[in-house]
């Protein structure tokens, strides 16, 4: 190597320490709200963590408007730890129990799924909404709530003011479900010896993982089930979360078309370019997880991989709250909250008529 050569090399290393060091503040930032954030998630279960966080944040940015060195650190962990996290969430799934298991449900998860994109779609023309937002608000309704939103606002590029309202939405009918849908289903007549038919029904018709474990630990609390509708409950709704797999590709490739349509995009279509490197590992991860329990290794080796990928998305939704504006969230949220529950009301009518048609109950 030449000294020139050695010296540029210097010089690369020593931006990039500088880099790193700048990023620091912000990240140390969201770590401090995403640690009291964690244990509440453990305390308030219905709510979880990332739903606290990104609440502290949004709080916070109310004050803290003028964020100097701690903004490069913020912005790098909204977008980079969140990536970072999906990634990780892969280490929890098995795609041959998951499929195995939940033979059953899959009519109806593809069915909620639908029906939900579809009503986004639609509903986002008739109350004037942005695609973006929309896009988020009916992917987080379908599949898997804030995680599903994590692993598609880095897709389409969606800012964090966005990302933060599409998940306040979700948040808001995750409580609702989780509180509701016990009472709804002991009046409609599901079977309380059991915990089959309202396992499948939490897992498919409420959107995060948070809220359906807290809707079936209830069920089962009520008809002294044991941990029947939450297993079952857990395994629906990680079959339903497959699905941000196909979603996340497909809206890829259409952002790269709008970009071509828009000019925004100069240098014709590239795959690599067009597909969100992330999911890939995330695929590639949850086929690690599947191998292993294949060879044997317990799935409670993979346990700390999947809480710390947990805690990473609370520091990003932490990063999301404190980029977020409240006071125009909550001007402009009116339309966006309908939409939500639109969304979720059609998902809970679907999987009720598809149980009713298939005998589930």
């Amino acid at each position: 190597m030449s000294e020139a050569q050695m010296k540029n090399t210097k010089v690369r290393t020593a931006v990039r320490g500088r880099e790193g060091a700048g990023i620091l503040p912000g990240i140390a930032a969201c770590l401090a709200i995403a640690v009291p954030s964690w244990i509440l998630g453990k305390l308030v279960p219905v709510v979880g963590g990332a739903v606290f966080a990104i609440l502290i944040g949004m709080v916070l940015s109310l004050f803290w408007q003028e964020r100097g060195s701690f903004e490069k650190g913020i912005g790098w962990t909204a977008k980079y730890v969140l990536q970072a996290a999906v990634v990780l969430l892969g280490f929890g799934m098995n795609f041959g129990v998951i499929l195995q298991t939940g033979r059953e449900s899959l009519p109806i998860i593809v069915c909620t799924i639908s029906t939900s994109l579809i009503l986004a779609a639609v509903m986002r023309r008739v109350l004037n909404i942005p695609w973006k937002t929309a896009t988020l608000v009916g992917v987080g309704s379908s599949i898997c709530g804030g995680s599903a939103i994590a692993a598609t606002a880095p897709v389409i590029d969606a800012d964090d003011g966005e990302t933060a309202q599409a998940i306040s939405v979700i948040f808001f009918y995750n409580v609702i479900a989780a509180i509701f849908f016990p009472i709804l289903g002991r009046a409609i007549g599901f079977d309380t010896a059991s915990g089959h038919a309202f396992g499948i029904f939490a897992g498919t018709a409420v959107n995060d993982t948070s809220s359906v474990t807290a809707a079936a630990s209830t069920w089962d609390s009520m008809w002294n089930l044991g941990s029947q509708t939450l297993n079952e409950a857990v395994t629906v709704k990680l079959t339903r979360t497959l699905a941000i797999i196909p979603i996340t590709l497909a809206l890829s490739l259409h952002r790269a078309r709008q970009a071509r349509e828009d000019g925004s995009v100069t240098s014709g279509y590239s795959f690599r370019r067009s597909f969100p490197l992330f999911i890939l590992w995330f695929v590639l991860a949850a086929a690690c997880t599947t191998i292993a329990l294949g060879a044997g290794v317990p799935s409670s080796v993979f346990h700390p991989v999947t809480e710390l990928s947990k805690f990473l998305i609370m520091m990003a939704m932490a990063a999301i709250g404190l980029h977020s504006n409240v006071i125009k969230l909550l001007r402009s949220g009116g339309r966006v909250i309908a939409l939500g529950g639109i969304c979720w009301a059609g998902i809970t009518a679907v999987s009720l008529l598809l149980q009713w048609f298939l005998g589930i109950w």
